[in-house]
């Protein structure tokens, strides 16, 4: 097992609940690849939930050199955030976005109040979800004459790679994705097939 081209992730979206002096903190996990796709997810919350009093967040996207922002929405600074994001950590996934929604319920919690309630909420969501081991791919382009498609194939077939794309004609062009760690091999086998080029 190589540990630097797998990671963890979620299956699908997850919900929790704490409740605590009156107050709801409802708690949503979503599997995402991407900041643009939080960001479009938030938004929706944001929309869904307007009469909340406050919709915190953290995601960590990236396998490795991760992406990862945290968001309080108004409670005191590192009340929330970095509580739920703590939870992401401590479940050792990323691409992942926590979200919890506060409804007030009249009473303060403090600051450590705040802590446990939305540590215990984001923790609540991912309890809840399927924890995926994912690897991290590599996609790349080949182009090669018609003749040659079915060493192509064989290769592709023995070596366990993914076809993207593909497209058959006097040339012949495809995008495969394999794990990363395998990619070396992978190249090294195609170099030795006739006229075949890696593409842009």
């Amino acid at each position: 097992m190589h540990d630097d081209d797998t990671y963890k992730t979620i299956k699908d979206v997850s919900e929790g609940l704490y409740k605590e002096k009156g107050s709801k903190f409802l708690s949503f996990a979503h599997p995402v690849s991407s900041v643009e796709e939080a960001k479009t997810i938030l938004d929706d919350y944001h929309k869904k939930y307007y009469d909340a009093r406050h919709v915190c967040y953290a995601y960590s996207i990236g396998p490795q050199d991760k992406t990862y922002r945290i968001n309080d929405d108004g409670e005191p600074s590192g009340t929330a955030g970095r509580p739920i994001y703590g939870q992401i950590q401590s479940y050792g996934v990323t691409n992942v976005l926590v979200i919890v929604v506060r409804y007030f319920g009249g009473v303060l919690l403090g600051t450590g109040g705040l802590v446990v309630a939305y540590k215990t909420a984001a923790s609540e969501a991912l309890s809840a979800a399927e924890i995926l081991e994912k690897t991290v791919d590599k996609d790349f382009n080949i182009r090669f004459e018609f003749p040659f498609l079915n060493d192509v194939m064989r290769i592709i077939k023995n070596m366990d790679v993914q076809i993207v794309s593909q497209e058959f004609g006097m040339d012949c062009m495809m995008c495969l994705r394999i794990r990363k760690s395998e990619s070396e091999r992978l190249f090294g086998v195609l170099e030795k097939v006739e006229t075949l080029q890696f593409t842009d």
